[in-house]
């Protein structure tokens, strides 16, 4: 992954549910850009936060040993604009997790208040893919160590979060 869309995770159950939040900051490049003298987030930005915060939930549920990658934004909603100085927390509950991928809901809030809420369904790619370099799985556990997840996240039966041992061959 190039670009982190989070800052940390503050929840982390694995194959249930994630929450991770993003401090908007006018540091940020794109918001130079994207609307000049009006900062704001993009809305596929944040969409791309609740993604990196689900698809990471689902990628952690089978040990890092699916391809996964988000196949549709099944519907997203917004109720206004994120401006630098904004928390944004982002929620994701797993509906399914199957063989061929995953659904995940997601929320955005802002402070208290609910800002969006969306429909993200990842795919693991099948074969013909297994020879392709699309991401290197180690690159997700440095990203878990980096957010916090394996500080704060359980296990289905309540355990700690463990990094999975083939991760370190």
């Amino acid at each position: 992954m190039r670009w982190y869309w989070i800052d940390r995770f503050i929840e982390f159950e694995s194959g249930r549910r994630a929450k991770a939040v993003k401090a908007v900051s006018l540091a940020e490049e794109h918001l130079h850009d994207h609307f000049p003298e009006y900062p704001v987030m993009p809305h596929t930005l944040i969409i791309e936060g609740v993604a990196q915060t689900g698809g990471l939930l689902v990628a952690e549920h089978n040990a890092f040993a699916e391809k996964v990658i988000l196949a549709k934004v099944s519907q997203a909603e917004f109720n206004g604009e994120a401006m630098p100085g904004d928390i944004l927390t982002y929620t994701t509950d797993v509906e399914y997790i199957k063989k061929d991928g995953a659904m995940v809901v997601g929320t955005v809030h802002r402070g208290q208040e609910l800002f969006g809420q969306m429909e993200l369904v990842f795919a693991h790619l099948q074969t013909g893919h297994e020879t392709r370099t699309l991401y290197e799985p180690q690159t997700f556990l440095k990203m878990m160590r980096m957010l916090g997840a394996y500080d704060i996240g359980h296990a289905d039966d309540g355990s700690p979060l463990v990094e999975p041992a083939e991760m370190f061959d």
